[in-house]
């Protein structure tokens, strides 16, 4: 063991993968404050990387490896090693392995590296996984997971690199096929191994305190760390974990903290988490791990909002719900400008009429009956839309195809209910654009009441490719995957920031390109369109949310309560007759689904089935044919 004098000499290895090879800001943010402590920096590249992210390597290192995609982060810490030879290695006081898995500093590394000189040991790291009784991995000889160092960051003293332990350990290392092999085979046998050889190790950041109540608090207590502990990092994965696995270990809060605390209590740019953030992660899984759920108050204004250039765009077909839809626009602020269209010239006339005497700056536009309300949206006003820094985009919503019409009417209710309830509430909706100026766009979730039960799960419907064909005419490339929801306004109603959906507009939508009445139910390029809305924003660098007011979250948590029990209810009432059995049997019989499936809502289902259940089942058979 050895503690470090002054200025002691490190070699940094760093390691570098990105699917799309692009180095975002976060890293050259990373790389800046480490080299500042480093002797050297070797950065090994796994994969492809543009000839810009090369160049932004470049301004820290001449010594770039880049090699084949494999082993993942074993194998390119061991090809830099290989590179230097253990002669070369054993000169340094500490060899530091680091890689892009971890966001920061939130700290300078110089406070870590300055405390750590002085401690009497072998290797460190920053932060503990701590043991995990049982082996999720499969490749644990002991069938448990020991407390491991994370290997995000190793530090390596010259006291183990000169051991021949060290040494063969690198030189034997079986090449790495997969994560689970990597996590199972390095990172967590690596620190007992060597603690077992009698070698020493330690933790810039001490959480003892959180052995039993959390395997990884840089994941699930990662405020707590950097507040209390001074942690000077954080994982970039906190904002795309699998959400099942944040809820089997928590309620769900950590990330969102986190993020928070960086935003509100740290000089850490959370636009580095962004940039990064919305080119290479899934928006449905940062909705959820960021809990990007906005529930505003309708009574109170949180904060007075500056002074914004703010629009209301409505389409009105239904002359008999242009009042109905009135009631909700004369929330909107007093001066602002609103935009109104219809489809016929006598239209025109009634919409002027009932608009007499409001307080807004009003035009009302003929538009052609086509596209229904997305061709009046994209091609009747694209001339403005670009005029504003918020606009709010609305439209009347009658549905006759599902019966009673209580059902279609408590669709359109959720909508105007969480877009335009009260002025206090509007107010807080373009109070939180200006809190957050990479938010783009906010709508309301799905319906999941009634016949729409399956909606708010099977949002795609026939959809996917068409939304996905649609992106990439748009020259947008954002991170899309038809077994998680779609993040979009399936209303057609939301909040928006113009700049965030200007790839959107900038198609120049002309009238023919939208198909003629009667359009059929779904499938059309308005629904793609309709589902696109979120990751046009999410190309255009900004994120998105969904929109509740206080008012209406109570509905919603009664009926997804509801849901929660019912579905629950029916599986555990079910299970034990042999449910499983037949749902099993009846899938794999492709030939017999099949002929179920025609028949939509004459198709066989579990018949001990009712309510929410039976109807998801249905629904859920229809939209996968």
């Amino acid at each position: 063991m050895a503690t470090l004098g002054q200025d002691p000499k490190r070699l940094g290895i760093f390691f570098f993968f990105d699917a799309q090879g692009i180095v975002d800001s976060y890293v050259e943010t990373l790389l800046t404050d480490m080299v500042k402590n480093l002797s050297e920096l070797v950065i090994v590249v796994n994969g492809e990387l543009t000839a810009k992210s090369y160049a932004k390597l470049t301004a820290f290192t001449d010594n770039i490896i880049l090699r084949e995609n494999k082993g993942l982060d074993a194998w390119a810490y061991k090809t830099a090693m290989e590179s230097y030879g253990w002669d070369r290695l054993v000169e340094f006081d500490e060899v530091v392995l680091f890689n892009a898995t971890i966001m920061g500093p939130v700290y300078p590394f110089e406070e870590m590296f300055t405390e750590m000189a002085g401690r009497d040991i072998d290797f460190w790291g920053i932060t503990w996984f701590h043991e995990v009784p049982f082996d999720p991995f499969g490749y644990a000889l002991e069938g448990y997971l020991p407390r491991h160092l994370q290997s995000h960051f190793h530090a390596y003293r010259r006291s183990l690199v000169t051991s021949k332990a060290f040494q063969d350990y690198w030189d034997e290392t079986p090449e790495i096929n997969g994560y689970e092999q990597s996590v199972g085979l390095h990172e967590v046998p690596f620190t007992q191994r060597f603690e077992r050889l009698g070698f020493t190790s330690d933790v810039y950041v001490n959480t003892e305190d959180k052995e039993g109540f959390t395997f990884s608090p840089v994941l699930f207590s990662p405020v707590e760390l950097i507040r209390d502990k001074r942690c000077p990092i954080f994982k970039r994965r906190s904002f795309f974990r699998p959400y099942d696995d944040v809820v089997r270990q928590s309620v769900g809060e950590s990330s969102a903290e986190l993020y928070a605390y960086l935003r509100d209590h740290t000089d850490y740019d959370t636009n580095l988490i962004w940039d990064n953030a919305l080119r290479t992660m899934n928006m449905a899984d940062l909705v959820k791990n960021l809990q990007l759920t906005y529930v505003l108050p309708t009574q109170t204004v949180v904060r007075e909002p500056r002074k914004q250039r703010v629009a209301l765009i409505a389409h009105l077909y239904y002359m008999e719900l242009v009042e109905p839809t009135l009631k909700y626009i004369r929330n909107m602020p007093e001066g602002i400008d609103v935009f109104l269209s219809t489809s016929s010239p006598e239209k025109v006339e009634q919409v002027k009429a009932a608009c007499e005497g409001l307080p807004y700056n009003i035009e009302v536009r003929l538009v052609d009956n086509r596209g229904r309300d997305v061709g009046p949206f994209l091609v009747g006003w694209k001339d403005v839309i670009h005029d504003y820094d918020v606009v709010c985009y609305t439209h009347d919503k009658k549905v006759t195809q599902l019966y009673p019409y209580s059902v279609g009417d408590g669709f359109a209710y959720k909508c105007f209910e969480n877009l335009l309830p009260t002025r206090d509430f509007v107010k807080n909706v373009i109070a939180t654009f200006d809190a957050e100026p990479r938010l783009g766009f906010l709508a309301p979730t799905p319906p999941n009441h009634a016949d729409y039960f399956p909606v708010y799960t099977f949002g795609w419907g026939p959809n996917f490719d068409r939304t996905k064909e649609l992106l990439h005419e748009l020259g947008l490339n954002v991170p899309l995957d038809s077994k998680k929801e779609p993040v979009a306004p399936l209303g057609s109603m939301f909040w928006f920031r113009p700049k965030a959906l200007k790839p959107l507009f900038d198609h120049d939508w002309q009238w023919e390109e939208f198909p003629p009445e009667p359009c059929p139910i779904d499938g059309t390029v308005m629904h793609a369109i309709e589902r696109a809305h979120g990751y046009v924003a999410q190309g255009a660098g900004y994120f998105c949310g969904w929109l509740f007011s206080d008012s209406f979250a109570r509905i919603e948590l009664t009926n997804l309560s509801f849901y929660v029990r019912d579905l629950t209810s029916a599986i555990s009432e079910h299970w034990d007759m042999g449910l499983e059995t037949q749902v099993v049997e009846k899938i794999r019989d492709t030939r017999t689904t099949r002929q179920r499936i025609k028949g939509r809502l004459g198709q066989w289902v579990p018949p001990a089935l009712k309510g929410p259940m039976r109807t998801v089942y249905h629904k859920a058979r229809g939209i996968g044919k």
